[in-house]
């Protein structure tokens, strides 16, 4: 099992590129099952989770040509198994992104029940409603879903009883080859969905309102083949921002788009970072004196991302003062805290509150990883701690992050990977 070992006090000077995004390449690996065209998408980042979605491709009968440059081209001509068997994407939260596709193109689905990291319930009881608004028919057997609509979905009036991002694009896809129209209320407004609705749109569709709390689609009768690319990672591009904060450095991180990423920006501005344009696509930041503690709220987008959560509170460890940080997406997103402590942060757990008490110092220490984001947090508590931090079971980090120890140690972080 590999684990990386982290010698912190170097700050992080030079550039980092941000590559595709995972959230984004998912739902656009997912929607290629609606055509029977070839569909091209570049940028694609050759994370786990990633190469999961395309191993449950190729298992519904999808044909996949991935090569070295980030480019995937898959052709869904057949679909003889339009199912996501346990096995596959036990460790993958993004399995039910294939009901939807699945069973508009096909007229029948059987979706595992979503695994991935354990950070609280991502119930899919509201794709399963909305895709039974719909039309389609919904049984739950032996931890499956089944979706069947043998006549086809029909447009309808769904309304979310709380915003979903994998909800909205499961129904957003399944929508486009519906007959008549379908009115989403209550969308998830992430750059994700968007992305994806641009995609659906160069493939035929009719989305209009991405983006906003309402999405209005036009049921077609197929789709055809396209060439898409995927914007870039905002958790990514927020995780290494915060990087050359933590450290007290001078560092670039290009590729992005600063629109997606400036609730964080603003949080770091008030902190005491100070954060710059380095260009149309790239942000520049430096910390070189202690940060104030900034309390933060977890929201959906706008707001600020989850997703992002473990990894400020790694940086308020440090700040001077008292932070509250308040995660209001999932009630099991603290596991990290435990560990950032063993590293000599002071962090008190109140319900859905983390109240930090900012030290002068973090020390290296052996610390474990829960899930995605709260190894990327102990990453960078680790490249400011004093002395050695060996972290175990980097194959969180490796679900969504592409060689995350490659490119901090070119901007001067002393990590490596070891087996």
């Amino acid at each position: 099992m590999d684990k990386f070992h982290i010698h912190g006090g170097v700050p992080l000077e030079g550039e980092i590129a941000v590559g595709g995004s995972k959230n984004s390449a998912l739902p656009a690996l997912a929607a290629c099952l609606l055509t029977s065209d070839p569909v091209k998408l570049g940028r694609i980042p050759p994370v786990r989770d990633i190469g999961t979605m395309q191993q449950l491709l190729r298992h519904a009968g999808a044909d996949l040509e991935v090569t070295n440059d980030g480019f995937v081209t898959v052709r869904a001509a057949r679909l003889e198994h339009p199912e996501a068997p346990y096995d596959l994407v036990k460790t993958m939260r993004a399995s039910s992104l294939v009901l939807g596709p699945l069973v508009a193109r096909t007229g029948r689905a059987r979706v595992s029940m979503p695994g991935g990291c354990a950070i609280g319930a991502r119930p899919i009881n509201l794709h399963v409603t909305a895709l039974e608004q719909l039309g389609a028919e919904i049984q739950y057997s032996h931890g499956y879903v089944e979706a069947r609509a043998p006549r086809g979905l029909t447009g309808a009036q769904v309304h979310f009883d709380r915003i979903t991002v994998t909800g909205t694009e499961d129904v957003l896809m399944a929508a486009v080859l519906a007959e008549g129209e379908t009115i989403i209320q209550n969308a998830a407004r992430e750059p994700e969905v968007q992305d994806l609705a641009l995609l659906l749109n160069k493939m035929g569709a009719r989305v209009e309102g991405a983006g906003t709390s309402t999405i209005r689609v036009q049921g077609v009768a197929a789709l055809h083949g396209t060439e898409h690319t995927i914007i870039a990672d905002r958790i990514e591009a927020g995780t290494f921002l915060i990087a050359g904060a933590i450290t007290r450095g001078d560092l670039v991180v290009s590729g992005l788009v600063p629109g997606h990423v400036d609730a964080l920006t603003a949080k770091l501005r008030q902190a005491g970072v100070d954060v710059s344009a380095a260009g149309p696509d790239a942000l520049r930041v430096r910390a070189a004196s202690r940060l104030r503690a900034t309390d933060i709220t977890t929201e959906e987008y706008p707001g600020f991302a989850t997703d992002l959560q473990a990894q400020y509170m790694a940086l308020m460890t440090l700040a001077e003062g008292i932070s509250f940080i308040s995660e209001t997406i999932f009630e099991n997103r603290f596991m990290h805290t435990q560990e950032l402590a063993r590293m000599g942060a002071t962090i008190r757990v109140e319900g859905r509150q983390a109240i930090v008490a900012g030290v002068n110092e973090l020390t290296g220490a052996q610390v474990i990883a829960s899930d995605l984001r709260a190894s990327a947090s102990l990453v960078l508590a680790g490249l400011v701690a004093r002395g050695e931090t060996l972290l175990d079971r980097v194959y969180h980090i490796d679900r969504g992050y592409e060689k995350i120890e490659e490119k901090l140690a070119r901007a001067g972080a002393r990590i490596e990977r070891t087996t």
